[in-house]
Protein backbone atom coordinates (compact mmCIF):
# COMPACT_ATOMS: atom_id res chain seq x y z
CA UNK A 1 0.00 0.00 0.00
CA UNK A 2 3.06 2.67 0.92
CA UNK A 3 4.06 2.10 -2.54
CA UNK A 4 1.28 3.25 -4.35
CA UNK A 5 1.49 6.22 -2.85
CA UNK A 6 5.29 6.80 -3.34
CA UNK A 7 6.49 10.27 -4.64
CA UNK A 8 8.82 10.95 -7.61
CA UNK A 9 10.26 14.17 -7.74
CA UNK A 10 10.30 15.74 -10.71
CA UNK A 11 12.68 18.79 -11.60
CA UNK A 12 10.57 21.74 -13.85
CA UNK A 13 13.41 23.20 -15.85
CA UNK A 14 13.69 27.07 -16.41
CA UNK A 15 15.32 28.41 -19.44
CA UNK A 16 17.55 30.59 -18.04
CA UNK A 17 18.41 31.18 -14.27
CA UNK A 18 16.95 28.89 -11.50
CA UNK A 19 17.89 27.99 -8.20
CA UNK A 20 19.61 25.25 -8.30
CA UNK A 21 21.44 23.35 -11.49
CA UNK A 22 20.87 20.06 -12.80
CA UNK A 23 22.94 17.43 -12.60
CA UNK A 24 25.60 20.27 -12.70
CA UNK A 25 24.59 21.06 -16.22
CA UNK A 26 23.25 23.81 -18.40
CA UNK A 27 19.90 24.09 -17.51
CA UNK A 28 18.54 25.14 -13.92
CA UNK A 29 15.14 24.45 -12.15
CA UNK A 30 13.41 26.28 -9.37
CA UNK A 31 10.86 24.13 -8.61
CA UNK A 32 9.70 20.45 -8.14
CA UNK A 33 6.71 18.49 -9.92
CA UNK A 34 5.63 16.00 -7.58
CA UNK A 35 4.66 12.90 -8.87
CA UNK A 36 2.01 9.62 -7.49
CA UNK A 37 0.34 6.79 -8.85
CA UNK A 38 -3.32 7.60 -8.84
CA UNK A 39 -2.77 11.19 -8.11
CA UNK A 40 -2.93 14.87 -9.58
CA UNK A 41 0.45 15.94 -10.21
CA UNK A 42 1.84 19.08 -8.02
CA UNK A 43 4.06 22.02 -8.16
CA UNK A 44 6.62 22.75 -4.65
CA UNK A 45 8.82 24.94 -3.97
CA UNK A 46 10.81 22.94 -1.93
CA UNK A 47 12.98 20.23 -2.55
CA UNK A 48 13.58 17.57 0.12
CA UNK A 49 17.66 17.30 0.99
CA UNK A 50 17.85 13.88 -0.35
CA UNK A 51 16.21 14.50 -3.50
CA UNK A 52 17.67 17.85 -4.54
CA UNK A 53 21.92 16.34 -4.06
CA UNK A 54 20.76 13.66 -6.58
CA UNK A 55 19.30 15.71 -8.84
CA UNK A 56 21.92 18.61 -8.65
CA UNK A 57 24.73 16.42 -8.23
CA UNK A 58 27.13 16.65 -11.16
CA UNK A 59 27.08 13.93 -13.39
CA UNK A 60 31.02 12.03 -13.53
CA UNK A 61 32.90 12.33 -16.72
CA UNK A 62 32.26 10.03 -19.71
CA UNK A 63 35.47 8.58 -21.21
CA UNK A 64 37.12 11.61 -20.38
CA UNK A 65 34.28 13.79 -21.74
CA UNK A 66 32.56 16.55 -19.00
CA UNK A 67 28.97 16.30 -18.54
CA UNK A 68 28.31 19.77 -18.09
CA UNK A 69 27.26 20.26 -22.02
CA UNK A 70 25.43 17.59 -24.27
CA UNK A 71 27.32 15.35 -26.05
CA UNK A 72 26.90 13.44 -29.50
CA UNK A 73 27.19 9.51 -30.16
CA UNK A 74 26.93 8.76 -33.07
CA UNK A 75 25.25 5.57 -34.93
CA UNK A 76 26.57 2.95 -36.99
CA UNK A 77 24.53 0.60 -38.07
CA UNK A 78 27.00 -2.75 -38.92
CA UNK A 79 23.82 -4.50 -39.60
CA UNK A 80 21.84 -5.29 -42.86
CA UNK A 81 18.55 -5.07 -41.35
CA UNK A 82 18.93 -2.03 -38.95
CA UNK A 83 15.56 0.10 -39.28
CA UNK A 84 17.25 3.11 -40.45
CA UNK A 85 19.69 2.08 -42.99
CA UNK A 86 20.64 -1.39 -42.89
CA UNK A 87 23.15 -2.22 -45.74
CA UNK A 88 22.72 1.01 -47.10
CA UNK A 89 26.90 2.50 -46.27
CA UNK A 90 30.27 1.03 -45.15
CA UNK A 91 30.40 0.50 -41.36
CA UNK A 92 33.91 2.01 -41.43
CA UNK A 93 33.36 4.93 -43.99
CA UNK A 94 29.95 5.82 -42.10
CA UNK A 95 32.18 5.71 -38.98
CA UNK A 96 35.00 8.03 -40.60
CA UNK A 97 32.31 10.29 -41.76
CA UNK A 98 30.65 10.36 -38.59
CA UNK A 99 34.14 11.41 -36.42
CA UNK A 100 34.78 14.14 -39.00
CA UNK A 101 31.15 15.52 -37.93
CA UNK A 102 32.02 16.20 -34.52
CA UNK A 103 30.94 12.65 -32.81
CA UNK A 104 31.91 13.17 -29.30
CA UNK A 105 31.74 8.97 -29.20
CA UNK A 106 30.77 6.06 -31.71
CA UNK A 107 28.16 3.54 -31.03
CA UNK A 108 28.83 0.00 -33.00
CA UNK A 109 26.05 -2.58 -33.38
CA UNK A 110 26.23 -5.84 -35.28
CA UNK A 111 22.63 -7.12 -34.65
CA UNK A 112 19.30 -5.33 -35.46
CA UNK A 113 16.73 -4.71 -32.58
CA UNK A 114 14.13 -2.83 -34.84
CA UNK A 115 10.32 -4.15 -34.11
CA UNK A 116 10.26 -7.82 -35.37
CA UNK A 117 14.10 -8.30 -35.61
CA UNK A 118 15.12 -11.85 -34.70
CA UNK A 119 18.27 -13.00 -33.04
CA UNK A 120 21.59 -13.70 -34.78
CA UNK A 121 24.50 -15.93 -33.95
CA UNK A 122 26.97 -14.81 -31.98
CA UNK A 123 30.24 -14.77 -34.22
CA UNK A 124 28.19 -13.53 -36.88
CA UNK A 125 27.62 -10.46 -34.76
CA UNK A 126 31.13 -10.33 -33.79
CA UNK A 127 32.39 -10.30 -37.52
CA UNK A 128 30.33 -7.35 -38.48
CA UNK A 129 31.28 -4.96 -35.82
CA UNK A 130 35.23 -6.00 -34.71
CA UNK A 131 36.97 -5.16 -37.67
CA UNK A 132 35.27 -1.21 -37.48
CA UNK A 133 35.92 -1.21 -33.66
CA UNK A 134 40.01 -2.10 -34.56
CA UNK A 135 39.71 0.31 -37.15
CA UNK A 136 38.44 4.10 -35.15
CA UNK A 137 39.17 2.89 -31.44
CA UNK A 138 42.16 5.06 -31.33
CA UNK A 139 40.69 7.75 -33.14
CA UNK A 140 37.49 8.44 -31.04
CA UNK A 141 35.93 6.25 -28.01
CA UNK A 142 34.20 3.24 -29.36
CA UNK A 143 30.49 1.54 -27.75
CA UNK A 144 29.45 -1.85 -28.48
CA UNK A 145 25.60 -1.85 -28.25
CA UNK A 146 25.01 -5.50 -27.61
CA UNK A 147 23.01 -7.65 -25.58
CA UNK A 148 25.20 -10.45 -25.53
CA UNK A 149 28.36 -10.85 -22.75
CA UNK A 150 30.12 -13.00 -25.46
CA UNK A 151 30.06 -10.21 -28.14
CA UNK A 152 31.04 -7.47 -25.54
CA UNK A 153 34.20 -9.03 -24.44
CA UNK A 154 35.12 -9.34 -28.20
CA UNK A 155 34.22 -5.83 -28.50
CA UNK A 156 36.15 -4.79 -25.55
CA UNK A 157 39.46 -6.93 -27.10
CA UNK A 158 39.24 -4.57 -30.30
CA UNK A 159 39.51 -1.54 -27.87
CA UNK A 160 35.60 -0.89 -27.59
CA UNK A 161 35.45 1.23 -24.23
CA UNK A 162 31.75 1.16 -23.49
CA UNK A 163 28.61 -1.21 -23.33
CA UNK A 164 24.72 0.01 -24.15
CA UNK A 165 22.86 -2.32 -23.34
CA UNK A 166 19.23 -2.54 -24.80
CA UNK A 167 17.83 -5.14 -22.48
CA UNK A 168 19.56 -3.91 -19.06
CA UNK A 169 21.02 -7.15 -18.44
CA UNK A 170 17.77 -8.58 -18.86
CA UNK A 171 18.99 -10.81 -21.77
CA UNK A 172 22.35 -12.43 -21.03
CA UNK A 173 22.70 -11.38 -17.18
CA UNK A 174 26.98 -12.60 -17.64
CA UNK A 175 27.08 -9.21 -19.47
CA UNK A 176 26.66 -7.72 -15.83
CA UNK A 177 29.79 -9.64 -14.51
CA UNK A 178 31.38 -8.64 -17.52
CA UNK A 179 31.01 -4.98 -17.43
CA UNK A 180 31.90 -5.15 -13.51
CA UNK A 181 35.32 -6.45 -14.28
CA UNK A 182 36.16 -4.48 -17.05
CA UNK A 183 35.57 -1.39 -15.56
CA UNK A 184 33.80 0.13 -18.45
CA UNK A 185 30.56 2.52 -18.21
CA UNK A 186 27.48 1.26 -19.54
CA UNK A 187 24.37 2.31 -20.50
CA UNK A 188 21.23 0.77 -19.55
CA UNK A 189 18.06 0.92 -21.28
CA UNK A 190 14.50 -0.06 -20.63
CA UNK A 191 12.54 -1.91 -22.98
CA UNK A 192 9.53 -4.24 -22.80
CA UNK A 193 9.62 -7.57 -24.26
CA UNK A 194 12.01 -8.53 -26.70
CA UNK A 195 12.40 -7.05 -29.86
CA UNK A 196 10.51 -10.15 -31.87
CA UNK A 197 7.29 -9.05 -30.08
CA UNK A 198 7.76 -5.40 -28.28
CA UNK A 199 5.55 -3.50 -30.30
CA UNK A 200 2.52 -5.97 -30.48
CA UNK A 201 0.39 -4.19 -27.23
CA UNK A 202 2.67 -2.78 -25.28
CA UNK A 203 0.90 -1.58 -22.08
CA UNK A 204 1.21 0.30 -18.68
CA UNK A 205 -0.28 0.93 -15.66
CA UNK A 206 1.38 4.33 -15.46
CA UNK A 207 4.46 4.46 -18.53
CA UNK A 208 6.52 7.44 -16.79
CA UNK A 209 6.63 5.93 -13.24
CA UNK A 210 7.01 2.31 -14.67
CA UNK A 211 9.91 3.31 -16.74
CA UNK A 212 11.23 4.84 -13.86
CA UNK A 213 10.88 1.93 -11.33
CA UNK A 214 11.99 -0.48 -14.11
CA UNK A 215 15.44 1.73 -14.71
CA UNK A 216 15.57 2.01 -10.89
CA UNK A 217 15.71 -1.62 -10.33
CA UNK A 218 18.19 -2.30 -12.85
CA UNK A 219 20.46 0.37 -11.56
CA UNK A 220 20.15 -1.33 -8.36
CA UNK A 221 20.80 -5.26 -9.76
CA UNK A 222 24.09 -3.40 -11.55
CA UNK A 223 25.42 -1.99 -8.44
CA UNK A 224 24.59 -5.18 -6.67
CA UNK A 225 26.85 -6.83 -9.31
CA UNK A 226 30.11 -4.40 -8.91
CA UNK A 227 29.14 -1.57 -10.49
CA UNK A 228 29.14 1.66 -9.41
CA UNK A 229 26.51 4.22 -10.16
CA UNK A 230 29.20 6.55 -11.34
CA UNK A 231 29.49 4.18 -14.41
CA UNK A 232 26.20 4.06 -15.24
CA UNK A 233 23.98 5.61 -17.95
CA UNK A 234 20.15 5.29 -18.23
CA UNK A 235 17.77 5.18 -21.48
CA UNK A 236 14.49 5.10 -20.95
CA UNK A 237 13.75 3.69 -24.27
CA UNK A 238 12.01 5.37 -26.44
CA UNK A 239 10.51 2.58 -29.00
CA UNK A 240 10.99 -0.25 -27.14
CA UNK A 241 7.74 -1.40 -26.11
CA UNK A 242 6.15 1.85 -26.61
CA UNK A 243 3.59 3.30 -28.43
CA UNK A 244 3.45 6.61 -29.53
CA UNK A 245 1.86 8.02 -26.86
CA UNK A 246 4.15 6.17 -24.65
CA UNK A 247 6.90 7.95 -26.36
CA UNK A 248 5.66 11.39 -26.18
CA UNK A 249 4.54 10.72 -22.56
CA UNK A 250 8.41 9.98 -21.74
CA UNK A 251 9.50 13.00 -23.70
CA UNK A 252 7.60 15.83 -22.41
CA UNK A 253 8.65 14.22 -18.63
CA UNK A 254 11.69 13.19 -19.53
CA UNK A 255 13.89 14.94 -16.31
CA UNK A 256 12.33 12.96 -14.06
CA UNK A 257 14.84 10.35 -14.70
CA UNK A 258 17.32 12.80 -13.27
CA UNK A 259 16.50 11.61 -10.07
CA UNK A 260 18.43 8.11 -10.68
CA UNK A 261 21.19 10.24 -10.20
CA UNK A 262 23.05 8.99 -13.20
CA UNK A 263 23.23 10.55 -16.51
CA UNK A 264 21.03 9.95 -19.60
CA UNK A 265 21.35 8.53 -22.74
CA UNK A 266 18.58 9.29 -25.64
CA UNK A 267 18.32 7.12 -28.16
CA UNK A 268 15.34 8.71 -30.97
CA UNK A 269 16.97 9.40 -34.43
CA UNK A 270 14.24 8.89 -36.96
CA UNK A 271 12.20 6.66 -34.34
CA UNK A 272 9.06 5.53 -36.09
CA UNK A 273 6.66 8.02 -34.41
CA UNK A 274 8.93 10.55 -35.66
CA UNK A 275 7.25 9.71 -39.42
CA UNK A 276 3.89 9.03 -37.87
CA UNK A 277 3.50 12.55 -36.62
CA UNK A 278 5.51 14.45 -38.81
CA UNK A 279 3.89 12.34 -42.64
CA UNK A 280 7.99 11.41 -42.91
CA UNK A 281 7.52 7.55 -44.48
CA UNK A 282 11.51 7.46 -44.58
CA UNK A 283 13.52 7.48 -41.88
CA UNK A 284 16.63 8.52 -43.77
CA UNK A 285 13.99 12.12 -44.15
CA UNK A 286 12.98 12.33 -40.26
CA UNK A 287 16.03 14.27 -39.07
CA UNK A 288 14.01 17.45 -38.57
CA UNK A 289 11.78 15.77 -36.36
CA UNK A 290 14.56 14.51 -34.46
CA UNK A 291 16.36 17.60 -34.08
CA UNK A 292 13.08 19.13 -32.86
CA UNK A 293 12.89 16.54 -30.05
CA UNK A 294 16.54 16.39 -29.14
CA UNK A 295 16.29 20.20 -28.94
CA UNK A 296 13.18 19.61 -26.08
CA UNK A 297 15.74 17.30 -24.22
CA UNK A 298 18.29 19.78 -24.35
CA UNK A 299 15.63 21.70 -22.63
CA UNK A 300 15.47 19.35 -19.86
CA UNK A 301 19.18 18.62 -19.45
CA UNK A 302 19.61 15.44 -20.87
CA UNK A 303 23.18 14.56 -21.60
CA UNK A 304 23.67 12.19 -24.46
CA UNK A 305 22.44 11.67 -27.61
CA UNK A 306 22.30 8.71 -30.28
CA UNK A 307 21.98 10.24 -33.68
CA UNK A 308 22.34 9.33 -37.19
CA UNK A 309 22.87 12.77 -38.34
CA UNK A 310 25.60 14.49 -36.23
CA UNK A 311 26.66 17.04 -38.53
CA UNK A 312 22.67 18.10 -38.54
CA UNK A 313 22.21 17.38 -35.16
CA UNK A 314 25.57 18.87 -33.87
CA UNK A 315 24.89 22.28 -35.76
CA UNK A 316 21.50 22.86 -34.41
CA UNK A 317 22.44 22.16 -30.51
CA UNK A 318 25.31 24.79 -31.43
CA UNK A 319 22.74 27.36 -32.37
CA UNK A 320 20.23 26.14 -29.54
CA UNK A 321 23.54 26.83 -26.75
CA UNK A 322 24.28 30.02 -28.03
CA UNK A 323 20.72 31.37 -27.76
CA UNK A 324 20.41 29.43 -24.21
CA UNK A 325 23.32 31.33 -22.81
CA UNK A 326 23.16 34.20 -20.50
CA UNK A 327 24.52 37.61 -22.70
CA UNK A 328 25.91 39.52 -19.90
CA UNK A 329 27.87 41.60 -22.82
CA UNK A 330 24.41 42.71 -24.29
CA UNK A 331 23.24 43.91 -21.53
Amino acid sequence: MEETHRHYYRPIPQPSGGRWRLAGGWVGFSQIEILARGQSPRICDEVPQEVLQRLTAARPPLLGLSLDRPRLMGIINATPDSFSDGGSYDPLRQGEALIAAGADILDIGGESTRPGAREIPVPEEIARIEPVIRALAKRVPMSVDTRKAAVANAALDAGAVMVNDVSGFDFDPELAQLVAETSVPVCLMHAQGKPETMQDDPRYDDVLLDVYDALEARVARAEAAGIPRARIFIDPGIGFGKTQDHNLALLRRISLYHGLGCPILLGLSRKRFIGAISGAERPADRMPGTLALTLAALAQGIQLHRVHDVAEIAQGMRLWQALAQNDEAGK
